[in-house]
């Protein structure tokens, strides 16, 4: 643990403080609930709810962290965080943001209209995948007449090995629940998409208290307003204990500069799949003679080679500054 920001008095020499246990023992342990900026909810081990906040400027907490907080009026300084078993991350050229930590599974979330986002959604399958975390895929508003195009593009994702669960959660709210359940039983799920795919109606399907606001969809800009200003984890009722979701604020961009080159190629499970192949070992897949992405057209789409080539630019780029 760090040390305290105070420094102890000293004591007397030959003598020991036997009244009082050491900082660490008045630590409290907690789980981070909400994130609301650089202002924090936590939930004691005892279930108490308590505001809190980091110590430094630098503090880097997020939904899911396991914390040891100083003892007070709150907010409660967080001392502490907990090493984390994973964490999802993304990074552009102006910021980096941790999504969330200690999680089980993405499920990430998109929707027949406004339509499917593939840049966005192939940008957060290697973002999970580097973070070694399984990843769920669910289409939303299949009720409607734009459906039948969408389960058609995302064939592809079945294709390579991700499971796709069909969803309609206004107007077929049992049926959501019951292809969901199985999923999210024991544990702790990130809730992930762009705006506008209707996460803020599943999180009030699965968790009635969040009671998370909703809007429509903005049909002059054909994209969702950002109604989720937080990230928060929730426990999820009727469930058993350990099974927990937590809801994230829409995104539009995703960048991937925190991944190596390596961690980007792996992250394409057709790439990952054809390692070894090409003529030459450290091939980078984009025109090198003998690549195995150009000379067998069934070796990738058109679109995920085009994403891939995309990333590899932004890296090599981002490494170069």
């Amino acid at each position: 643990m760090d040390a305290p920001d105070r420094i102890a008095p000293q004591r007397p020499k030959g003598k020991r403080n036997t009244k009082h246990p050491p900082a660490e023992a008045h630590s409290l342990g907690a789980l981070i609930v909400g994130a609301f900026g650089r202002h924090y909810l936590a939930r004691l081990d005892n279930g108490e709810a308590v505001a809190c906040v980091p110590r430094g400027k630098r503090a880097e907490v997020v939904c899911g962290d396991r914390v040891l907080l100083a003892p007070g009026h709150p907010p409660l300084a967080i001392e502490q965080v907990q090493p984390r078993r994973n964490a999802l991350w993304r990074e552009d050229a102006w910021r980096s943001k941790m999504f969330a930590a200690n999680l089980d599974r993405v499920l990430l979330v998109t929707a027949t209209y406004p339509g499917i986002q593939h840049g966005l959604i192939g940008r957060a399958l290697i973002a999970a995948d580097a973070a070694d975390i399984p990843v769920t895929l669910a289409l939303n508003k299949c009720d409607l007449p734009q459906a039948t195009a969408a389960r058609a593009e995302m064939a592809l994702y079945t294709a390579l090995g991700y499971e796709v669960v069909e969803l309609s959660v206004r107007t077929a709210p049992q049926a959501a629940l019951e292809a969901l359940t199985p999923l999210l039983s024991g544990q702790t799920t990130l809730l992930l998409g762009a705006s506008g795919v209707g996460k803020s109606s599943l999180t009030n399907l699965l968790v009635p208290q969040a009671q998370a606001p909703t809007r429509e969809i903005s049909q002059a800009l054909s994209a969702g307003k950002h109604t989720t200003t937080a990230t928060r984890l929730y426990a999820l009722p009727g469930l058993p204990e350990g099974s927990a979701l937590m809801d994230s604020p829409g995104f539009q961009s995703f960048g991937l500069h925190h991944l190596s080159v390596s961690q980007l190629q792996h992250g394409f499970p057709e790439i990952r799949a054809r390692i070894g192949q090409c003529r030459f070992q450290n091939c980078t897949h984009r025109d090198e003679p003998g690549c195995v992405f150009t000379t067998d057209p069934n070796a990738i789409s058109a679109a995920r080679l085009a994403l891939y080539r995309t990333l590899y630019a932004e890296l090599t780029s981002a490494a170069s500054r």
